[in-house]
């Protein structure tokens, strides 16, 4: 109301000093000018949908965008930076944003990135590359005790939880979903009406609250999960141990996002701020949590079930591996979190000190199943700032059969990074709770965005495996990615990592995994 009544004032103003210039002075004429200008401008920004920001924020939004304009002046205040503080090339954000409003993406010269410089990873183009496949591939989820079975795509929504995000994304999210027939992590804040109205597929996402799940008293309630994994929406379903960008801690809802909607979603209080527990109650041990995974899936009437985690011991995992194979049963697929990912809000020391890389994790926790012999049972999906098709390529080839990103679907919804996540004042009306700001975003055009991303990302990823002379994404091998170490050293992924064989650890563990594999015990994780 406000901004539209400043917009209504630079017109009155405008009209009382035409009258002004025409009785007293010409020299009015420039302050009607200048009013006219401010209101026409104005109100075009409150009409238009393209731009979330100037909806919110008419005529002074423009600055932004100049500021962006003026670039490569002003490039590194804007530029996407990497894990370690190096700026990616071309700024992803630029690329996100092109794929999703359907401009073309191709520029003129040669790559920006330093070549040389140690750590410069490349993909090997074949001399005979093939021609691109027709159709996307799908990744086949569910293992044999699974009855009902779901075809994953290579690129999907990562876990973004509703009172993190705002109705108008979620819904933006969810009808991109079904319109491009990729899937859609709900995060951990539960099923909520924005989730279900679009008819996109879920992942149902249950973290350690529980919520939509839980008990008044905050434990898991069994009836309360039969009846929300039934919907029809929901394909799969997910549990949360822990998250790449805040691992070992819980989530943070602030008390000024929990409203009325979200305090029913979840079964919490109202006003009050939502933390999560740090872990689960339902199971201690590695061999629990597997009988806990087999329990949800019966529960689900044999849906999908895994679990995400964030990687940090070797030897804890395979204590879950060990359990898987003691019990005689694994779950459905495993989402592997990179310590990159990002979230809303999370301590500085937790998202840059703890928990493994992707790539590592990705590599820790492929290699384990091989070596006891599930890989086959159990696929792996990967996140972690998942952004382009090469991305894609990159983490299939690290060991994952599938992906998901969040924070460049943000960026497909209309997110400019202003990093106020966590104080409920987001100028694009994504991650809040204001309905006066969240209404800037426009469900319609951001959702065709969502979709426009997802279909060109995948598309160039076939196109990359196609000029390596690969169609099927599982033809991938280590030797196909290289890694710069110095001036003029450069090794494949085949040489710088292990890769098990299958079965091998069963057999004999190789010298670099007989320490962990030896001590992994699936009775505890404290070992």
């Amino acid at each position: 109301m406000i901004r539209t009544g400043l917009v209504v004032l630079a017109g009155l103003v405008s009209a009382v000093t035409v009258e002004a210039a025409v009785a007293v002075s010409p020299w009015w004429w420039i302050i009607a000018s200048l009013c006219a200008v401010l209101a026409v401008v104005g109100a075009y920004d409150l009409m238009q949908k393209r731009h979330s920001v100037l909806r919110n924020y008419p005529v002074v939004g423009h600055i932004r965008f100049l500021m962006e304009y003026i670039r490569p002046e002003l490039q590194q205040y804007f530029v996407e930076r990497n894990f370690d503080g190096r700026p990616y090339d071309r700024s992803v954000r630029s690329i996100v944003y092109q794929r999703a409003k359907g401009t073309d993406a191709e520029e003129p010269f040669g790559t920006e990135r330093d070549v040389y410089a140690s750590g410069y990873e490349f993909l090997t183009p074949s001399l005979h590359p093939r021609q691109t496949a027709a159709a996307p591939p799908r990744v086949h989820i569910g293992g044999p005790d699974c009855q009902k079975p779901y075809d994953m795509a290579l690129l999907n929504v990562s876990a973004m939880s509703f009172g993190a995000l705002s109705p108008q994304a979620i819904l933006a999210l969810n009808t991109g979903a079904r319109l491009g027939g990729f899937a859609h992590d709900t995060g951990e804040g539960g099923l909520s009406d924005h989730h279900l109205l679009p008819g996109g597929d879920l992942i149902w996402e249950v973290g350690t609250g529980y919520f939509g799940c839980r008990t008044p008293e905050g434990a898991f309630s069994p009836d309360l999960f039969a009846e929300k994994a039934a919907t029809e929406q929901v394909r799969c379903v997910s549990l949360k141990l822990s998250q790449g960008a805040k691992p070992g801690i819980g989530g943070v809802l602030p008390g000024e996002k929990v409203n009325a909607e979200i305090a029913r979603i979840r079964g919490v209080v109202q006003g009050k701020t939502v933390i999560s527990p740090p872990y689960h109650q339902v199971f201690q041990t590695p061999r629990e949590l597997v009988q806990f995974i087999r329990r949800m899936r019966e529960l689900a009437q044999g849906k999908p079930v895994g679990f995400k985690l964030c990687v940090g011991s070797r030897r804890q995992f395979l204590s879950v591996c060990k359990a898987m194979l003691e019990e005689g049963s694994t779950p459905d697929f495993i989402i592997v979190d990179g310590a990159e990912g990002g979230t809303g809000a999370a301590p500085l020391e937790f998202a840059d000190h703890l928990g493994m890389p992707l790539t590592e994790g990705l590599i820790t926790v492929h290699n384990a199943l091989v070596g006891v012999g599930l890989r086959d049972r159990v696929r792996i999906g990967a996140s972690g700032k998942i952004a382009t098709g090469a991305d894609i390529v990159k983490r299939i080839i690290q060991g994952a059969d599938y992906t998901n990103a969040a924070r460049a679907m943000m960026f497909a919804v209309g997110c400019i990074q202003s990093q106020r996540c966590h104080t409920n004042t987001c100028p694009a009306g994504v991650a809040t709770q204001d309905s006066r700001r969240a209404r800037a975003l426009d469900v319609p055009d951001k959702s065709l965005r969502v979709e426009r991303f997802q279909r060109s990302t995948v598309s160039s990823a076939q196109q990359i495996m196609a000029s390596m002379g690969v169609i099927n994404p599982a033809e991938l091998r280590p030797h196909m990615l290289m890694r710069r170490l110095g001036p003029s050293v450069i090794r494949s992924y085949q040489e710088l990592y292990d890769w098990l064989e299958p079965g091998q650890l069963l057999a004999e563990a190789p010298a670099g995994w007989a320490a962990d594999w030896k001590s992994a015990e699936p009775d505890s994780f404290h070992v």
